[in-house]
C-alpha cells in the first residue's frame, strides 16, 4: 500500500491538519483491537474524505463499507446541516466499537449506521445520494457500482478505494493476477469506458477513484 517514499510521506502528513483526539483514538484501538489494521483510511485519506466533503456540502452520503467508522466520521463531518449519511458493513462483531465512536463524535444522529450485505440493503435505498464512497470487498466494486449509479444524482461523485491495489494493477506479460486484482483492473476499466461518468484515479494511499456522475 505504500507507493511514496516514508519520508515524503511524513513531509506531506506534517503539512496536513492534524487528527483530533478521536481519530487518535479510532486509530488507536483499531490497530489494537482489530485484524487487518492496515484497512483503517488513516490521517492523510482521511482529511482528504473530510475537506472534499466539506467542500461538495452533501445532503446524503451513502459509504460502503463502515469497517470501524473513522471514515464514516470523516465524510459525516462535511454534511449539510440535516444532512445523512448511511454507511452499511457487514461485520456486526465491531458494532459496539463503532457506535460508541460515533456517538463520540457527536454525530450519531446523522449518521445511520446499518448491519448486513449490501448487496441486498442498497436496492432498498431510494437515494439520491449526493456522494458514495465505496470501500468494501473489491470483487463486488463494479456491482456496487451498478447498483448505485441510477442512486446518485447528476453531477454527483461516486469514490472507490483502493484501486491501485498496492500496486497489482500493473501487471507485466504473461503474469497470473488473482482473482481480487482481476476485479479491480476491471471496475476501473469500467469507470474509465463508462460515458455515465467523467472520472480521475488519485495516487492517494493505495489509490481513490473519483468518478462524477454527468
Amino acid at each position: 500500500m505504500e507507493f511514496i517514499d516514508p519520508a515524503l510521506l511524513a513531509y506531506c502528513e506534517d503539512h496536513t491538519s492534524g487528527e483530533d483526539a478521536l481519530l487518535k483514538k479510532i486509530t488507536r484501538e483499531t490497530q489494537a483491537k482489530v485484524l487487518m489494521p492496515r484497512m483503517l483510511s488513516g490521517h492523510l485519506q482521511g482529511k482528504m474524505l473530510e475537506l472534499f466533503t466539506k467542500m461538495i456540502q452533501p445532503q446524503t452520503i451513502l459509504e460502503i463499507g463502515t469497517y470501524t467508522g473513522y471514515s464514516g466520521v470523516c465524510l459525516a463531518r462535511g454534511l449539510k446541516k440535516g444532512g445523512k449519511l448511511i454507511t452499511l458493513d457487514i461485520n456486526d462483531e465491531l458494532e459496539t466499537m463503532v457506535r460508541g465512536f460515533f456517538e463520540e463524535s457527536g454525530l450519531s444522529d446523522q449518521i445511520d449506521y446499518r448491519l448486513g450485505n449490501a448487496l441486498k440493503i442498497i436496492p432498498t435505498l431510494s437515494g439520491p445520494f449526493d456522494l458514495v464512497f465505496i470501500d468494501a470487498d473489491k470483487v463486488n466494486n463494479a456491482t456496487y457500482f451498478d447498483l448505485i449509479i441510477d442512486k446518485v444524482r447528476p453531477g454527483g461523485i461516486i469514490l472507490a478505494d483502493n484501486v491501485l491495489w498496492s500496486g497489482k494493477v500493473l501487471v507485466a506479460e504473461g503474469q497470473k493476477v488473482d482473482k481480487d486484482s482481476k476485479a479491480i483492473l476491471d471496475f476501473n476499466a469500467k469507470i474509465q469506458n463508462d460515458p455515465r461518468v467523467e472520472n480521475v484515479l488519485l495516487p492517494i494511499r493505495d489509490g481513490i477513484m473519483m468518478a462524477r456522475k454527468i
